[in-house]
């Protein structure tokens, strides 16, 4: 099947004189500083500007009418500006996007050896509300605001002109924050077609992805450091992974020498990904379908005791409102998955509630540790993997928390 042309898209961005936007008077300091966004409030919200067309390029002042860059804007939004360039006489054309699609290219180029990785990761890529992972010749894209979803057809061409997908990028947009961005949720193919879940390689083994009916973009690369990491303490040991989604952490387990593995979800589809991943590495792993914590309880009640315990689960913590029953939930999980490690074992406790605060979590997982009566030290401390890059004035958005214990 033919890859996309160029033809195939509307004509590159149109190079019209950009709307000028303007900062309320004092809102400057921190845009200057290096942060990336304005939000509402820090804008003069005219009835001129409230009338601009969502995800629209501008042209961005402050009050005193020095021009401080491009950057999209949605006055609907409550994160109004989200900046693509400081010099303020940049085009944002294909040729802009190349350049950026480029560096992160070159980025993931040097980090790892192999195309299976998360290509673009948003604001600290240059393309704020961009992700696109990458599996081999597929593509995995959400556009998460309206700003990305205006430049959606030139990206396109930008992704056929440097990385030729066979005539498939596929977009997944189930992100909750296209819905306060005025955009509708959407999961659709948009050029070619696939017939089934996709094969990637992590860590050296091999792994299958659904990316029309799995979660978020089919792989959640974010762990891959981790899984290695978990891999080496399992050689010989018994493992549990809990939440085990398409078995990523459980069979690098079993190709590190586990003596037993049991994989638990409660998604007949995810445990199907995770056998055909054993059967693709040709390793052992025992899938279980049940309810996570039930099922950490009920082990319990029948004495089992592991060498390495894993529990990635979903976000508890969806929003600020959830944060007190998402901390009880972490707590409540580790005090079930601890009880089943056996000593000198591994636990292994990951969240990747963006609300949930890094020290927040490490005080109830400490808290469960308690509850279970069981004491250790913590052997590492973690977020995700090097192709999840951070901007520097967005640490917030170092969403993923890990911590490995050693208990005694």
């Amino acid at each position: 099947m033919p890859c996309m042309t160029h033809a195939d898209n509307p004509p590159d961005i149109a190079a019209a004189p950009l709307p000028t936007l303007t900062l309320a008077k004092g809102h400057s300091k921190r845009l200057r500083a290096g942060h990336p966004w304005v939000f509402s409030n820090e804008i003069e919200m005219t009835p001129e500007t409230r009338l601009l067309p969502p995800g629209g390029l501008v042209s961005l002042i402050d009050a005193g009418g020095e021009r401080l860059g491009i950057a999209t804007f949605n006055p609907h939004s409550l994160i109004s500006v989200r900046l693509l360039s400081r010099d303020p006489a940049q085009t944002i054309d294909r040729a802009f996007l190349a350049a950026r699609l480029s560096a992160a290219l070159a980025l993931r180029q040097t980090l790892y050896p192999r195309p299976f990785y998360r290509l673009i990761h948003s604001e600290a890529d240059g393309l704020p509300g961009l992700v696109v992972d990458r599996f081999g010749d597929v593509l995995a894209v959400q556009t998460n605001t309206a700003g990305m979803e205006r430049l959606l057809p030139d990206l396109l061409a930008v992704f056929d002109a440097l990385l030729s997908p066979r005539a498939v990028v596929l977009l997944v947009n189930d992100s909750p924050a296209r819905i306060h961005e005025g955009l509708q949720p959407e999961h659709r193919v948009v050029a070619g077609s696939i017939d089934g879940p996709v094969e990637l390689e992590e860590n050296g083994c091999r792994f299958v992805a659904d990316l029309q009916d799995g979660q978020k973009t089919g792989w959640f690369y974010d762990q891959r450091d981790n899984r290695a990491a978990v891999a080496r303490v399992s050689a010989g040991r018994r493992v549990l992974d809990v939440y085990t989604y398409a078995g990523g952490f459980a069979v690098q387990a079993a190709i590190a020498g586990a003596s037993e593995v049991i994989a638990v979800d409660r998604s007949e589809t995810s445990l199907a990904l995770a056998a055909r991943a054993a059967e693709l590495n040709k390793v052992a792993v025992q899938t279980v379908r049940a309810e996570s914590f039930a099922e950490m309880e009920r082990l319990a009640a029948a004495g089992e005791k592991f060498g390495v315990v894993v529990v990635d689960p979903p976000a508890f913590v969806k929003s600020r409102k959830d944060l007190g029953a998402g901390a009880k939930g972490y707590r409540k999980m580790t005090r079930l998955a601890a009880a089943l490690v056996e000593p000198g074992g591994f636990l292994f406790c990951a969240s990747c509630s963006h609300h949930m605060p890094v020290e927040a979590f490490a005080l109830e997982t400490a808290r469960g540790l308690q509850q279970a009566g069981r004491s250790g030290r913590i052997i590492r401390s973690a977020g995700a993997s090097s192709d999840h890059p951070v901007h520097p004035w967005l640490p917030e958005s170092a969403y993923l928390k890990a911590l490995m214990y050693q208990l005694d």
